[in-house]
């Protein structure tokens, strides 16, 4: 049988109707314990909702399908599975090297979370291979990359720098919540791990927070004893362990958000790409940060690695002073942290998603915002961001 289209495997994996009913939706299980046949006698292996519940195991199935991995693992929240993983692979004296223009709250995460229980965090343009390389230390346990990347829409070369980091012995880390697994699919790549704020692209509708990590079951780290163990097996304790999982009512809009992914996705990547083109050489933006653009300088390797460019665009203001007005100045671009939704919204990051990294080498500068560009009508959409830049006053 070949391979099913991507779209078929959003609507279908893991969703097989209700044996009981027929019901062509499987059942929410609001449920927090199951009954047991005698003591152990666990029915299909589920004992307590922390370890295990059909709604959050259906969309494992899903995820796993779609970013082609073996298995995957649904979270509270992004940075819930990002706290997870990073559990599962560094221990006092290791090393993490992140890209330097990666979500913000990733970097506090671990700056302020692991940095001080003994972890070393540096960051590098994982742009740059030769300064990827450069930066590797004897003790780099993971690469941390996003591409594109959050905000300034760098293109990194997921199977360059997998094979750089597979060199060092690190597992490379790949965020892929602004592309989606419909646009791109890291593991085939060459990364070890998968991870995603499910809140965006993939729920799709602002309407629910959740995370994952999704991988293939032969990525093997260094146990307590040296010996190595899957890390997989690993997650996977800690999700139980830890707990922080998500609920089967998240879960279950995560799911009903994918089967529309593939769709979604185009129209968010046609809708960004006539927006992106029609903002370049305006008087009143100096650079246009988009990579279905022929001059962004990652365009080729992100035609290579990429179905589409995707929904996200930024833009750097002529008068930097004038951005946070910028941002404050459109209708349909609602002013709001998060991305991905069927709506459009607007972001001034330096005072809103990258706070937490002001003051420091990989702060935003003041004259970026960011656009969340979503299925509205294109020529709505392109209207209000020229009313807006018209609104700023002429130098």
């Amino acid at each position: 049988m070949t391979q099913p289209d991507f779209s078929t495997t959003a609507v279908h994996a893991g969703q097989e109707f209700d044996p009981t009913t027929g019901a062509v939706i499987p059942p929410i299980y609001f449920t927090t314990t199951f009954v047991q046949d005698g003591i152990g006698g666990f029915r299909n292996g589920y004992e307590y909702a922390r370890g295990g519940n059909p709604t959050r195991d259906s969309l494992q199935t899903l995820l796993a399908a779609l970013e082609g991995g073996d298995r995957a693992f649904s979270f509270a929240s992004g940075l819930a599975g990002e706290d997870t993983l990073l559990r599962a692979i560094v221990r006092p004296g290791d090393h993490v090297l992140m890209g330097n223009d990666v979500y913000g709250g990733s970097h506090r995460l671990v700056n302020r979370v692991f940095v001080p229980w003994g972890i070393e965090l540096s960051s590098v343009d994982m742009s740059d291979l030769d300064a990827v390389a450069a930066a590797i230390r004897p003790n780099t346990k993971v690469l941390w990359l996003e591409t594109p990347s959050n905000p300034l829409m760098k293109i990194t070369d997921i199977a360059a720098v997998s094979e750089i980091g597979h060199a060092a012995g690190a597992i490379v880390v790949a965020d892929n919540t602004f592309a989606s697994p419909y646009l791109q699919r890291p593991l085939s790549l060459g990364a070890d791990v998968v991870t995603h704020s499910t809140t965006k692209y993939l729920g799709g509708h602002s309407d629910v927070l959740g995370g994952a990590v999704i991988l293939n079951d032969d990525t093997l780290v260094g146990g307590a004893d040296g010996a190595a163990e899957s890390l997989a097996d690993k997650v996977a304790f800690l999700q139980f362990g830890v707990g922080a999982v998500s609920g089967p009512m998240d879960a279950w809009l995560t799911i009903r958000g994918i089967k529309t992914l593939a769709v979604r996705m185009d129209r968010h990547s046609s809708n960004a790409q006539t927006i992106a083109e029609a903002l370049v050489g305006h008087p009143k933006i100096s650079n246009v940060f988009y990579p279905g653009l022929p001059d962004h300088p990652g365009h080729a390797l992100a035609a290579s690695q990429m179905k589409r460019f995707g929904g996200m665009i930024s833009l750097q203001l002529a008068d930097g002073g004038a951005a946070r007005t910028f941002a404050e100045s459109t209708k349909l671009f609602q002013l709001a942290e998060s991305l991905g939704g069927v709506e459009s919204l607007m972001c001034y990051p330096s005072e809103m998603t990258h706070a937490s990294v002001r003051g420091t080498s990989l702060e935003v500068p003041e004259s970026i915002v960011r656009l969340s560009v979503g299925i509205e009508g294109v020529d709505d959409l392109l209207a209000d961001v020229l009313q807006a830049l018209d609104s700023l006053p002429v130098e």
